[in-house]
């Protein structure tokens, strides 16, 4: 099909935002308030901080700040993949934390089990279903990378499945499939924006006080209390949680390791009985394949298909701008690929297209600190795998801020930073020229240029 026309009538907003029950905004903060603690940002990152901060000690006082409206920015935008991999992959953790891959992946599947115990705790209906991640190889080349820890797999006791070519397309039908690996417990799909409203509710019904459009404009330290300015009004605290993600930082120091990185996401109108049986997907796994310039793809509650990536966009300059939302180039790409995975469904359309804005940093997972004698933590970096990935960097925070030597804070992942990216104009010169060379290796059957493997052997990478 045209991909013109298949996103004639798509809305330019994000799907899992465009619905009537989105929940009305909460007060702004007025005048001056004070707390134990002040949680801010209102995605993912602040949410399961504020939660888990009241289920740890329920008479404390916790106050959380959103400059907008919850779960308005990545944590509504994204695909809805809740993964247990706390290393944004098996493999990008090996690479950076060998002697700790047992811990870290065990860590991992045991923050999306509580994660899934949380959501029936507290009745929240997000359409978790944990049907798992299929991996699947486009090219030859791929196959090799699918299978290469299948042995440390085993031996972590995870459970994945290698498939065949015949196997991974009687799981899902498509003509571009060589092979693949379903990691079966490792990933759940969900609605985040769901997620994020039941997260506020049950936030609220803890005693957490939530105040939305009420960015945070500046820090002011005296020494015994962390005070947090809106546009009218201030919040005290004797210790403060910093959840922004890639927004400007009230910490200087956060902008020498976090760029702004824009993914995009198309989805399609709900498929036909016809349509879906035509696919197979019965056991409705998440997909992403293995290309450097990776697609991800799953399906909704109501069986329409989530379309995204392939085009991981740094804007030069590191601005971020509403106007970067929409880029129709990249929406007209992934419409044709759409097609090209999945020539069955020619004829469907899509509903909506959108982008959002990453946290990217150059370890592609996230990285943790704190400031301020200790009364201040952070968490951020995460690089498109924070849906789950934020409630362990949650628990992290409160641990650093209570000061406890915890099996989390004792992590190398948690007491190392990532390298720092170069200052403008230079970042804008190596990110884009680091793009286009894994561009060019996913065309030259994985082989990656002198340029790539120089940022392997320093740290220094860009993910797309």
């Amino acid at each position: 099909m045209d991909p013109l026309k298949a996103l004639a009538d798509a809305e330019r907003k994000p799907y899992w935002l465009d619905t009537p029950a989105r929940p009305e905004p909460l007060p702004r903060l007025f005048g001056h308030t004070s707390a134990d603690l002040v949680v801010v940002g209102g995605g993912f990152s602040g949410l399961w901080t504020a939660l888990l901060a009241k289920e740890r000690d329920p008479e404390q006082d916790v106050v959380l700040l959103e400059g907008r409206r919850i779960g308005w920015a990545a944590s509504g935008r994204n695909g809805g993949f809740c993964m247990a991999t706390l290393t944004h992959g098996l493999a990008n953790g090996l690479e950076r934390w060998p002697d700790e891959i047992a811990r870290l992946e065990r860590l991992g599947v045991d923050n999306l089990d509580e994660i899934e115990a949380t959501l029936g705790r507290y009745g929240i209906d997000c359409a978790f279903e944990r049907t798992g991640e299929l991996n699947v190889a486009t090219e030859p080349w791929q196959l090799e990378g699918l299978n290469e820890h299948l042995g440390l797999i085993a031996d972590l006791g995870l459970d994945h499945v290698p498939l065949d070519r015949d196997q991974v397309r009687a799981e899902l039908d498509s003509p571009t499939y060589l092979g693949g690996l379903w990691d079966r417990r490792g990933c759940a799909m969900l609605d985040p924006a769901r997620l994020a409203w039941g997260l506020r509710e049950a936030c609220l019904r803890l005693g957490v006080r939530v105040y939305e459009r009420s960015p945070v404009r500046s820090l002011e330290d005296d020494g015994v209390t962390l005070s947090l300015r809106t546009p009218h009004g201030v919040a005290s605290g004797r210790r403060v949680a910093l959840g922004t993600g890639v927004f400007p930082p009230l910490l200087r120091r956060l902008r020498h390791f976090v760029v702004p990185v824009y993914d995009y996401a198309l989805m399609t109108e709900p498929l036909t009985p016809s349509q879906l049986g035509a696919l197979g997907w019965r056991n409705r796994q998440g997909v992403g394949d293995s290309a450097n310039r990776f697609h991800y793809y799953r399906l909704t509650e109501d069986n329409r298909i989530l379309w995204g990536g392939y085009d991981a966009v740094y804007y030069n300059g590191g601005l971020v701008k509403p106007e970067y939302d929409q880029r129709d180039e990249t929406f007209t790409t992934l419409a044709r690929h759409f097609f090209a995975t999945f020539p069955q469904l020619a004829g469907v359309r899509f509903t909506h297209r959108w982008g959002g804005v990453i946290d990217t940093c150059s370890r592609f997972s996230a990285f943790y600190g704190q400031a301020h004698g200790g009364r201040l933590a952070y968490a951020a970096g995460y690089t498109g795998m924070g849906v789950g990935a934020t409630r362990f960097g949650a628990n992290v925070m409160l641990d650093l801020l209570s000061g406890e030597r915890t099996e989390r804070t004792e992590l190398r992942m948690v007491k190392e930073k990532p390298v720092p990216f170069p200052p403008e104009p230079m970042r804008s010169g190596v990110i884009q020229f680091t793009r286009w060379s894994i561009a060019q290796a996913d065309r030259h059957e994985g082989r990656r240029n002198l340029w790539l493997r120089a940022l392997d052997r320093m740290g220094l990478g860009f993910d797309s």
